[in-house]
């Protein structure tokens, strides 16, 4: 096909002018990619470069821990022994478990298929080896798991917000030390992770469980005013 010229046989036209634009953007967009995909390449050697062995042996086992969401549904099963209050958070917090859970193994990672990291290369300690997850790398499902439960919970118990959140944090930042993912799959997941817990608590006070009260639900009822006497 030959290219569509106006009446002069200029190629110059409205056609061309408009896509000079999009080529420039398609390229900017591919640079800033690239310049990222660098920085998280680079983040990862360094974490993968830096001597730890003390810290080694915890966060592989913290890792470990991490699958299957097995750390927040013991959190969660504690929680919903320890009264009204925690068992509401604890139903909000694996609610969201599930909506994370979904969203990074059922959406995320088939529309990103990024390969895992190379730990052989990046010459990542055995010390550190966890199984190497044969499903895409981005974005990583333990973070938002995680993230997700602790954002969740921590909403309707504030007092576990904090704890919760650490360990979230550091789950995340143990797949990375472990080698399985890069920074910046951790915090894909984080997003995913708070993204699902509003969703979860969103649907929570649309459709209260039975006997509980909604998750969101935190001020004390209003008592009834006494009626004047007749």
């Amino acid at each position: 096909m030959t290219e569509p010229t106006n009446a002069d046989g200029d190629t110059s036209g409205p056609l061309a002018s408009d896509s000079g634009p999009a080529r420039s953007g398609r390229r900017v967009f591919a640079a800033v990619l690239g310049d990222l995909r660098a920085v998280d390449g680079a983040l990862y050697a360094a974490v993968a470069a830096t001597p730890t062995p003390t810290l080694d042996r915890a966060l592989r086992r913290l890792s470990h821990a991490a699958d299957h969401s097995k750390v927040s549904l013991a959190i969660a099963t504690a929680l919903a022994l320890s009264g009204p209050r925690p068992r509401r958070a604890a139903l909000a917090g694996v609610a969201a478990v599930a909506v994370a859970s979904a969203s990074t193994n059922l959406l995320g990672k088939h529309l990103v298929r990024r390969g895992r990291p190379d730990r052989e290369a990046a010459r990542v300690t055995v010390d550190r080896y966890v199984p190497m997850p044969a499903s895409a790398s981005f974005p990583s499902g333990h973070t938002a798991s995680a993230v997700a439960f602790a954002t969740a919970v921590g909403v309707v118990l504030p007092t576990a917000a904090v704890p919760l959140g650490v360990l979230a944090s550091a789950v995340g930042y143990s797949r990375v030390h472990t080698g399985v993912h890069y920074p910046g799959d951790v915090a894909a997941g984080a997003v995913v992770g708070i993204a699902s817990a509003a969703v979860a608590l969103a649907a929570a006070a649309a459709t209260p469980v039975p006997g509980l009260r909604p998750v969101c639900s935190t001020a004390p009822a209003t008592p009834a005013m006494p009626s004047a006497p007749e």
